[in-house]
């Protein structure tokens, strides 16, 4: 009897050592996968981050380039002075066929549309994540640059927003009873004062996404320029699963 129960005492001891090699080895075959499906996740959350990023900074950056373009073309199109024809007792303004009112009105719609999409680049909840308005403007820089954002930007459209109406008006309003009108346009410079305008907000609103992107990450703390947050924490799971 004190055969036996020692040798069931070996078998038993037998079966433990083998179910512990198994799991040891299971483990060895799933470590891998997990460390590789880990840093596969946080690389492609990088990856969406980015996309969001780059998305919205295309945004600005597009509407602002048309609006600049749009402008300068309105610049070149707008003629210097109308065509008086004299009648009895009036003058009418005869003004060539020119794109210069709907250029401008493009332009206005395009600068609005990039201050919209720079708001919202600064009030977009990343990842996800999101960020108290107070907790972003406490970087003076941030409410620096947008406080120029803003201003540059509604000169800009004031800008474009006068130079357009008053071609406008100048083109509907064509008879005049003054016999020595010269049938004038917008002033000169309006146009391409206001896209250089809009391009410059435009570069602006990106600064802007910029800073309050770094404001997020100091509140959130994830400050990872170096883009090793995966990899660290990665090689801590190993550190932290090795037996």
């Amino acid at each position: 009897m004190w055969r036996m129960s020692l040798l069931e005492q070996q078998l038993e001891l037998e079966k433990n050592r083998k179910k512990r090699k198994k799991m040891e080895e299971v483990k060895t075959k799933i470590r891998p996968s997990l460390h590789f499906s880990f840093r596969q996740g946080v690389r492609a959350f990088k990856v969406q981050m980015a996309i969001q990023t780059s998305h919205i900074s295309l945004a600005v950056a597009t509407f602002g380039v048309l609006a600049f373009v749009f402008g300068v073309v309105a610049e070149n199109k707008k003629p210097d002075y109308g065509t008086p024809v004299t009648g009895k007792g009036v003058v009418t303004c005869h003004f060539p066929s020119d794109p210069t009112v709907a250029l401008g009105s493009l332009s206005i719609v395009a600068l609005f549309l990039s201050a919209c999409s720079g708001i919202f680049s600064i009030l977009y909840p990343y990842k996800g994540k999101s960020v108290p308005v107070g907790a972003l403007f406490q970087s003076t820089t941030l409410v620096v640059f947008l406080i120029v954002a803003l201003v540059v930007s509604g000169l800009a459209e004031g800008l474009m927003m006068w130079a357009t109406i008053t071609e406008g008006l100048h083109i509907s309003h064509n008879v005049h009873y003054n016999l020595e009108y010269q049938c004038p346009t917008a002033k000169t410079g309006l146009f391409g004062g206001a896209a250089f305008l809009a391009f410059d907000a435009s570069l602006f609103w990106l600064v802007c996404q910029m800073l309050a992107l770094n404001a997020r990450a100091d509140y959130l703390k994830e400050d990872d320029p170096k883009g090793e947050y995966g990899e660290v924490l990665a090689t801590e799971y190993d550190a932290r699963g090795n037996p």
